[in-house]
């Protein structure tokens, strides 16, 4: 059974190798260095909302044996409203993961950096950190291989390692249990929090986890009879992402010190509390999430822009391969060279705010289509939990607009 078990692993390790990013890291970190166990509650809610909305795309993605971009492409059928969604999509996902792949690069080698130092050489007037290049090349070379079983494996073990290190950092911090679940079980918004509870949330319930998630299903699935073990994949592997998550928020509650900004800081914090074991299994998870998510978002956005354009979705071909090729590059160029592209995360953000709420939407009609899924179109009670997901969405659309204009409106 253990045997079956674990073939049966599919993308949903994947999926939390997406979401569990150095941003993830960082948005954990400040909430357990303010506010101590008092926002585990809003991880528990991401986890049951991300659990929700990637089972309806693992579904899609097994009885069509398509991507969610190409379910949009060919069922909108209103062509102003289909070619705002494709440039909505297009540009959240493919400019927006260009602009967070140069964060992903750089939190990866922050793990490095706690450990060995930083490496760099002078170029002109540039100084170029020759980790940042290190782990481009990783990502690249295995995203060149356009083996899925290869992609997998690495990427499962990176999750597996980064789960195991989160997770004894927590422990040796001596936690208290019953703080805990108080944190966990009963939600209170202490003062300040809310921006920190809506970044934790929008951290884990991603809209590129989506269209991926659908597009990886049918190259570990084809049949309706695997339903049952994509559903078990997706819940696993959600919690257990989750749980890193909570780990982070765990470990950092324990400093005493309201001048950690950072995971890199969380690192350097822990070492005089708990000795240098704790910096290291923490730079070990730092970079496992940083690689996990450099190898993640390029290839999301190769599955995104095929989808939408008409492209194969085959990861051998040369557009498939130009793509994440293009996103690839920007990142480890900005990473690299220091250089924060300001203006194109800000665009991202906003993007990303007013994507999420559509495709929900949009994914939940789909999910009701008989003439898509047939007798496996969502059922009343997965209505009720998608809907109100689905508000969730939109709160958090809100936010992201409060956030980027200064707006004022919560």
């Amino acid at each position: 059974m253990i045997n079956n078990w674990f073939k049966n692993i599919g993308p949903g390790p994947l999926i939390a190798a997406a979401f569990i990013g150095p941003g993830t890291v960082t948005v954990c970190t400040l909430a357990g260095v303010n506010f101590g166990f008092a926002l585990l509650w809003a991880m528990v809610l991401s986890i049951v909302a991300t659990i929700v909305l990637q089972e309806m795309s693992a579904r899609l993605g097994i009885i069509t044996q398509k991507g969610l971009s190409e379910i949009i492409r060919t069922e909108i059928k209103n062509p102003v409203f289909k070619f705002f969604i494709i440039l909505l999509v297009l540009s959240a996902i493919v400019i927006g993961n260009a602009a967070y792949e140069a964060g992903n690069i750089s939190g990866g080698i922050l793990g490095l950096e706690a450990i060995i130092g930083n490496p760099s050489f002078k170029m002109g007037e540039f100084s170029i950190n020759i980790l940042s290049v290190i782990v481009g090349v990783f990502a690249f070379g295995l995203l060149y291989l356009g083996n899925y079983k290869v992609l997998e494996k690495t990427l499962i073990g990176l999750v597996v390692l980064m789960s195991l290190a989160f997770l004894i950092t927590a422990i040796l911090t001596k936690p208290n249990v019953l703080e805990m679940l108080k944190g966990a079980l009963f939600p209170k918004l202490p003062k300040d929090s809310l921006l920190l509870v809506i970044a934790l949330i929008g951290t884990t319930v991603v809209p590129y986890n989506l269209f991926l998630h659908a597009a990886l299903v049918k190259e570990k699935w084809h049949s309706k009879n695997d339903l049952n073990f994509a559903k078990n994949d997706t819940i696993i592997a959600v919690v257990l992402g989750g749980l890193v998550s909570m780990c982070i928020i765990i470990s950092a509650a324990s400093i005493q010190s309201t001048d950690i900004k950072s995971a890199s800081d969380l690192a350097k914090g822990l070492e005089p509390l708990f000795g240098g074991f704790a910096k290291y299994f923490l730079a070990i998870g730092l970079f496992a999430a940083g690689i996990t998510s450099a190898i993640t978002a390029p290839l999301a956005a190769a599955y995104v822009a095929s989808g939408c354009l008409g492209w194969s979705t085959n990861m051998k071909t040369n557009k498939f391969r130009a793509v994440w090729m293009c996103i690839l590059v920007l990142g480890i160029l900005f990473s690299s060279l220091g250089i924060k592209p300001i203006d194109i995360i800000k665009f991202a953000q906003i993007a990303n705010g007013v994507l999420l709420p559509i495709i929900a939407g949009i994914l939940i009609w789909i999910m009701n289509k008989q003439t898509i899924l047939g007798s496996y179109k969502n059922t009343t009670k997965q209505n009720i939990f998608a809907v109100l997901i689905l508000g969730i969405s939109i709160f958090l659309s809100i936010a992201t607009m409060n956030k980027v204009f200064n707006l004022n409106l919560i």
